[in-house]
């Protein structure tokens, strides 16, 4: 088995647990309050800027096969990713521009821009979020909520693109030759931190 394999395998029942979390259960039945949302989403830009920067950092230290991937990476994170948070505020009434950082956005990104300062850590740090969204996306897909905006949201992570951006990760990781003690110990940290994130500031 890959390690990204092996990765995964050990991330399913962290999926499962968001699958089961209040806020991913009510984007799935399209109920979600908009608070709720408009403040998962003000945290979610605030994060997904920090993700570029992660990405970013990573391509500067990449072999050359894998530079162009974590540049398509960031590319795709900064105009479609953020795009779609941009599309979706007005209609949720956030103030992305003047949103600030909760303790599990903050979190969250001070580890992932600690575990870019090397690049076999950095790939292991960021792919529960890839690998995880990639998940959630197809798992809610199958049946997909009513409400147009929370069916959109479903759609981008469910998007076969998404799903061949975080295989290209999967490969990145297994080629990146790093320790599976510490790739496993990131992700499992990363995946609580996914876990977390879903406890949106109020």
């Amino acid at each position: 088995m890959s390690l990204a394999a092996h990765l995964e395998k050990l991330g399913l029942p962290l999926v499962e647990e968001q699958l089961d979390h209040p806020t991913v259960r009510g984007i799935a039945r399209g109920d979600l309050g908009e608070a709720v949302f408009r403040s998962w989403l003000e945290q979610d830009y605030l994060f997904l800027l920090d993700y570029v920067r992660v990405f970013s950092r990573l391509a500067w230290q990449a072999p050359a096969a894998h530079l162009g991937d974590l540049v398509d990476l960031a590319h795709a994170t900064y105009h479609d990713e953020l795009e779609l948070h941009r599309s979706l505020s007005a209609g949720f009434g956030a103030d992305l521009d003047g949103a600030r950082k909760g303790p599990a956005c903050a979190a969250y990104t001070a580890f992932l821009l600690d575990g870019a300062a090397s690049y076999a850590d950095g790939l292991a740090a960021l792919y529960p979020c890839m690998w995880g969204y990639s998940t959630l996306g197809a798992r809610l897909a199958a049946d997909p909520p009513a409400e147009p905006r929370y069916r959109r949201w479903v759609d981008t992570y469910a998007d076969p693109g998404f799903a061949a951006l975080t295989r290209r990760v999967a490969q990145m990781i297994d080629e990146a030759g790093g320790d599976p003690g510490r790739a496993e110990a990131l992700f499992l940290e990363g995946m609580r931190h996914e876990i977390a994130f879903w406890d949106v500031p109020r």
